[in-house]
């Protein structure tokens, strides 16, 4: 088999077999077609990938890392090349088109030790407030908004659950939410009060609204899509991000701007109200507690500056 029908199996296979996220499998994609073609640069007639598996070892492997290292990639990147390729070596030796997993002695390089960005819980309360009263004018775009900022920091969201959820999944009398995560695993997450009214008002004075302006070509998914855009289609992650980095823009402090910005800050503000480590990993969604230690890192650094400013012995 040559490799680039093996990377169009593999990808087949992770997305209909293993149900991995849209973002992963883009990804996965964009990473081994960059691979496919690396493994043919010395021959410029040649197909990207037209090389058969057989060529495709553990020196290949760390030439293609190393050239991308060259071009700069961060250390991150780098290591999702290496998850990428350890993916992929695992399906071909399960499958038995070869006979081991060629990138299985590869290492990621360590990631830079930074912590993410995590707002106060005073600019939640002005990032919010700003947008109850753009709601309070009564256009529907604005009363989404507002339902759309609560909900990311009430219950600690990743952008792609959000847009997901479904209005079926959604439980105002218990203020909770039932939310599709990574590995399409479900949980059901809380919702503060102010979420919970947030959203019935969106689905009372805005959401019909929106709804009117659909057609044929967004209908689609649309039915039952608790959030929807402008132009009556499912909302898209693309303007989440517009609306929490403008939001963001005016807050004072540099970072990342998008909408994960508000699920740390979530997670962190959990963990300083004294929530149990094991009850926010559950809400987040995270397979390994390991993940969800780098909100107590957080905790701690902000502890840690709070006593150098404020002990007379620091």
């Amino acid at each position: 088999m040559r490799l680039n029908e093996a990377i169009d199996g593999f990808l087949a296979a992770v997305e209909f077999e293993y149900g991995y996220s849209p973002h992963t499998i883009k990804a996965y994609r964009r990473d081994l077609r960059d691979l496919a073609e690396f493994a043919v640069a010395d021959d410029p007639d040649a197909e990207p990938g037209a090389i058969d598996l057989e060529t495709l070892d553990l020196e290949l492997l760390r030439a293609w890392l190393w050239e991308r290292q060259q071009r700069g990639l961060a250390p991150s990147t780098l290591a999702r090349n290496v998850a990428a390729l350890k993916s992929f070596g695992t399906w071909l030796e399960h499958r038995r088109l070869v006979p081991g997993n060629p990138a299985s002695r590869l290492r990621a390089p360590k990631k830079a030790g930074t912590l993410p960005r995590v707002l106060s819980e005073d600019q939640i309360g002005e990032i919010l407030a700003r947008a109850g009263t753009r709601a309070g004018g009564g256009e529907p775009k604005d009363i989404r908004d507002l339902a759309v900022l609560e909900l990311l920091y009430a219950a600690a969201l990743r952008v792609s659950e959000l847009c997901d959820l479904q209005r079926s999944g959604l439980d105002l009398r218990e203020r909770t939410v039932r939310v599709v995560g990574k590995g399409n695993k479900e949980r059901i997450v809380p919702l503060g009060l102010p979420a919970a009214q947030a959203v019935s008002d969106y689905l009372e004075r805005a959401r019909p609204v929106l709804r009117e302006r659909t057609d044929a070509r967004n209908s689609v998914g649309a039915e039952d899509a608790l959030f929807l855009g402008t132009d009556g289609g499912r909302l898209t992650p693309a303007a989440v991000y517009r609306l929490v980095a403008r939001e963001l823009a005016q807050e004072p402090g540099g970072g990342p701007r998008g909408p994960h910005t508000l699920r740390h800050t979530a997670a962190t503000h959990l963990l300083n109200g004294g929530a149990d480590l094991r009850v926010v990993q559950e809400m987040l969604g995270h397979a390994s507690l390991g993940s969800t230690q780098v909100y107590t890192h957080v905790s701690t650094e902000r502890l840690a500056q709070t006593y150098r400013q404020a002990h007379p012995r620091a």
